[in-house]
């Protein structure tokens, strides 16, 4: 009698759904802290001239760091989803719950135009992944 391979699972399990979401939240969060951090010191450029100068105030910034220990924290915790679950499942579903965090997120903090094109994308979005994930 021989064994025969098992096929690989396609479907993300509760614990990586879990995972896959709070990594995702986590991320948003840090982009949104950086965002703030950046509009704090009143802007970043990537100026040969004057990048110490940005990179030194952005340092002293505690949302900054606070948003790179959560983009850290974020990192591992996807790691750990990606090596269990399926690629093809979990990334859709941390780029569309990002997606959503962040659209929301940038129109509350910081006054970005909410647009019925943006809500239907959203929508459209959230389908997709739906339909994808499930076949």
């Amino acid at each position: 009698m021989t064994t025969q391979e098992q096929p690989k699972r396609m479907a993300i399990s509760p614990s990586g759904l879990v995972m896959v979401f709070i990594a995702a939240c986590m991320m948003s969060a840090a982009s949104l802290m950086l965002r703030g951090s950046i509009d704090h010191i009143g802007g970043f450029a990537l100026n040969v001239g004057t990048i110490h100068k940005d990179i030194f105030a952005l340092l002293l910034q505690p949302l900054f760091i606070l948003g790179v220990v959560l983009y850290g924290g974020g990192t591992l915790l996807w790691m750990r989803v990606i090596a269990s679950e399926p690629l093809s499942v979990g990334y859709p579903i941390l780029l569309s719950i990002a997606f959503i965090a962040i659209t929301l997120g940038a129109a509350f903090f910081f006054g970005e135009k909410m647009s019925l094109t943006k809500f239907l994308g959203m929508v459209l979005i959230i389908s997709g992944v739906i339909i994808t994930t499930n076949g």
